[in-house]
């Protein structure tokens, strides 16, 4: 696994795709592999302040290198890119265990997703209290 950015380290999530998960062209289809992104991206950005409430703003730059198969086991491994007054952005790297090859981990999407620290009124605050800017 040349290249492989998940090399020695545990997945934020782990998932195996089931036939439910297919589009017209049997495999899987990209909106279920991008809900799987933002809910990996959760669990890095609660690292940062697990008390503050966070929202996805933006996925930027996805991009879908391979497709994933049903039954693959698939590895969505997260890693803290930028944290700023009110927003952490969260890269993404997701890595499929091919069913037919289980000796094959193929990397088939990587992402990277913006998340606001908001209060109870949804309105943006401090990730840290006394961050750095913005």
């Amino acid at each position: 696994m040349p290249d492989m950015p998940s090399q020695g380290r545990e997945p934020s999530i782990r998932v195996t795709l089931l036939p439910r998960d297919t589009n017209e062209a049997g495999t899987i289809f990209g909106g279920v592999i991008l809900s799987y992104i933002d809910l990996a991206a959760a669990v890095e950005v609660n690292k940062v302040n697990p008390v503050r409430r966070y929202v996805t703003v933006a996925m930027k730059e996805v991009v879908f290198h391979q497709p994933v198969f049903v039954g693959d086991l698939v590895s969505f491994y997260t890693s803290l890119v930028r944290v700023g007054r009110t927003s952490v952005t969260v890269k993404v790297n997701v890595v499929s265990r091919r069913r037919s090859n289980p000796k094959l981990d193929v990397r088939v999407t990587e992402a990277e997703v913006v998340y606001v620290a908001v209060d109870e009124s949804r309105q943006p605050i401090p990730v840290q209290d006394g961050g750095a800017g913005d």
